[in-house]
């Protein structure tokens, strides 16, 4: 007997209005950009002819608007799956840039000190198992044929070095990771067989913070 074949692919959601320039994190409220929205359509035209029957996305308000024109391409619902959701960090709400914000507080320097864990949120083995389960759900949902995963950058990439055998800590200036790109995940069966990556709506800098 043949093993069924399936394709869940993880799009990390479009650019985010952020003018204050903080980590957002789990923080509701936190929509699209203009640009965003450019975005999260340039993955709905990228995806159009794909043989997808399922779209599921973190409760996050930015993820489920990036999953919106996918869904409505193929006429089918955005699903909701919590496991999607982005980590948890310690420094959600605040200014995280190199050298400015709550990195120069002394008072914040017990978070910085494990990088392995991380010490300063979700512990990477967290999100690895919960993304898995995110990953098996979408094939089953979509057996024999494709799913969309909404999702956040660290979460995708954390996924992604669980999949391949890698350490789970990492530089995250070497993501690749960007701005509603494609990380796809084909399966034969319950096995995952390749990864394929794509940027549909083009590079973006994998150190954009609150992604």
């Amino acid at each position: 007997m043949t093993a069924t074949k399936a394709v869940v692919h993880f799009v990390r959601h479009g650019e985010v209005h952020n003018p204050e320039g903080v980590l957002y994190g789990r923080l509701p409220g936190y929509k699209l950009s203009a640009t965003g929205n450019q975005q999260a359509l340039a993955v709905a035209e990228y995806l159009a002819k794909n043989d997808v029957t399922y779209v599921v996305a973190s409760p996050l308000q930015r993820a489920q608007e990036t999953a919106a024109p996918i869904a409505a391409a193929h006429r089918l619902e955005v699903d909701t799956d919590e496991q999607l959701i982005e980590s948890e960090n310690y420094f959600q709400g605040l200014r995280v840039s190199v050298g400015d914000g709550a990195l120069r507080e002394p008072r914040h320097w017990h978070k910085l000190i494990n990088p392995l864990r991380p010490s300063w949120g979700e512990p990477y083995l967290q999100i690895a198992r919960r993304m898995i389960g995110a990953a098996y759900a979408a094939r089953e949902a979509a057996e024999g044929h494709e799913a969309v995963c909404v999702s956040h950058q660290l979460p995708i990439w954390t996924l992604r070095r669980f999949v391949e055998g890698k350490r789970l800590w990492h530089d995250p200036r070497k993501r690749e990771c960007s701005l509603a790109s494609l990380t796809s995940f084909e399966f034969t069966g319950h096995t995952i067989t390749a990864i394929r990556y794509a940027e549909p709506a083009g590079h973006t800098d994998p150190r954009v913070t609150g992604a």
